[in-house]
C-alpha cells in the first residue's frame, strides 16, 4: 500500500462553483497509483466541496440559487456577522456540504461517472483562494 499526498490552490471569484477535476486526475496520475482511493478535504469553514453534473452550467446556477433561498444573507438575520453579511450564511451553507468526499480509482482513472465533476463551493462573495488536500492511498 502507497499513498500520495497533494495540497491544491483554488482561486475562486466569489461565490459559485468552481471545477477542479481536472487538477485532481493530474494529482492521480503523477502518483502513479492503479487502484485504491483518493480523500479530497477542504481546509475552510465556509466553503465546501461538491460531486456534480459537469456538462449543464446551468446546473451550477440552479444550485446557487437554490442556496441563496436556504440560507439568505441579510443585515440582523445571523448573531454571526463579524466579516459581514455573507459571513453567517457561508458557514450555514458549508454545514449542509460536504468538506470531505472520497472517489474510488481503478487503473490510475478516477471512477467517477460521465457526467460527474469535482468542484469547489465557494460560499463568500469575495474572491478567495482555498485549499484542497487531496490524499490518495492504493497500490
Amino acid at each position: 500500500m502507497r499513498q500520495a499526498q497533494h495540497r491544491l490552490t483554488i482561486a475562486t471569484r466569489g461565490r459559485g462553483l468552481v471545477e477542479f477535476t481536472r487538477d485532481a486526475r493530474a494529482f492521480l496520475d503523477s502518483s502513479r497509483l492503479q487502484l485504491g482511493q483518493m480523500t479530497v478535504f477542504c481546509r475552510h469553514t465556509s466553503a465546501s466541496l461538491l460531486i456534480q453534473e459537469n456538462a449543464d452550467p446551468s446546473v451550477c446556477e440552479d444550485l446557487q440559487a437554490f442556496f441563496d433561498r436556504i440560507a439568505p444573507e441579510g443585515q440582523g438575520l445571523y448573531r454571526h456577522e463579524n466579516e459581514g453579511p455573507d459571513d453567517m450564511p457561508a458557514h450555514l451553507r458549508a454545514a449542509l456540504t460536504p468538506l470531505s468526499l472520497v472517489i474510488p480509482f481503478a487503473d490510475g482513472e478516477l471512477l467517477l461517472g460521465p457526467w460527474q465533476g469535482l468542484y469547489l463551493f465557494e460560499h463568500r462573495r469575495a474572491p478567495h483562494r482555498r485549499e484542497v488536500v487531496l490524499h490518495a492511498v492504493g497500490e
